[in-house]
């Protein structure tokens, strides 16, 4: 067992996945959700992998029971209290943000560090709102987090050398590569990534079909997914608000969203998780 315990707050197909990881590397972890459904589905998400695991003989029932011994769900944000570490994974909208760290700081201990899980977001914007923005930074995970490598680290303006110390230390522990990012709009993955999907979403505008636009980036640049189809997986109302968030952050018209981008999240065609993207799933 770990020396300090990890609070994960939201319990979303990230948020699972960020408690799934740090207990897997060996920490005890509470994952923390207002809404108990969200809860019950992220612990039946992780045992559904686990037992998949089990039938194809990479993982004994023992260990499936050790990780999910060191894995709480939880309601309550009191729980934060007595955690080393708070990760925010909630919904990638500032003013859930700020609420989320404004509870956190006020009913976890006076030396935990919280670190939020944003893809975009203002690290300084979000630390502001508590009492302890030198213990406050980002740390990026990428989707799925159990088995996606990277992590970017973002410090804000008033993040400590200490706390960079730590967070980097924990993200190297839970088996995480990481990289110092600037305190900008995007970072470093979504700030190349997401435009190359938007220019996507202006040539099917344009009239090209999706499969021509997705196959000339694999054929042509050895991509293992196209643009579009990385779209739909990640979600187009997750990539129209990573994209907005670009082009209000550097005010440069090369970030402007692709209109076809929000008449779909005006339809719910999301992708994947609606069955109707850019492609259909049903």
């Amino acid at each position: 067992m770990k020396d300090f315990k990890v609070a994960v707050i939201g319990a979303g197909l990230m948020g699972g996945g960020i408690a799934q990881t740090c207990a897997q590397a060996g920490y005890e972890v509470v994952n923390i959700d207002f809404y108990a459904p969200a809860l019950d589905k992220a612990k039946s998400n992780i045992e559904k992998l686990f037992d998949r695991k089990i039938a194809k003989g990479t993982m004994t029932e023992g260990e499936k029971a050790e990780i999910m011994d060191r894995l709480t769900y939880s309601c309550d944000f009191g729980d934060v209290k007595g955690t080393g570490i708070v990760i925010e994974a909630v919904p990638e909208k500032m003013e859930i943000k700020r609420d989320t760290f404004k509870k956190v700081d006020e009913l976890a201990d006076p030396d935990t560090i919280i670190v939020s899980n944003t893809s975009a977001l203002s690290i300084s914007e979000i630390a502001s709102a508590t009492g302890r923005a030198d213990k406050v930074m980002g740390v990026h995970f990428f989707y799925p987090a159990p088995v996606m490598k990277l992590a970017e680290l973002i410090r804000g303006i008033a993040t400590s050398d200490d706390t960079y110390g730590k967070v980097r230390a924990f993200a190297i522990d839970i088996k995480k590569e990481v990289a110092d990012c600037p305190e900008l709009p995007g970072f470093i993955v979504n700030r190349i990534l997401v435009p190359m999907m938007n220019e996507a979403a202006f040539l099917v505008m344009e009239g090209c079909k999706p499969e021509d636009v997705d196959n000339a980036m694999k054929l042509g640049a050895n991509h293992p997914m196209g643009p579009l189809e990385l779209c739909d997986f990640v979600g187009v109302d997750i990539m129209l608000a990573t994209m907005t968030g670009l082009y209000n952050g550097f005010r440069d018209s090369k970030y402007r969203p692709c209109p076809i981008l929000e008449n779909m999240v005006k339809a719910g065609h999301l992708g994947r998780k609606t069955g109707q993207g850019f492609y259909q799933y049903i």
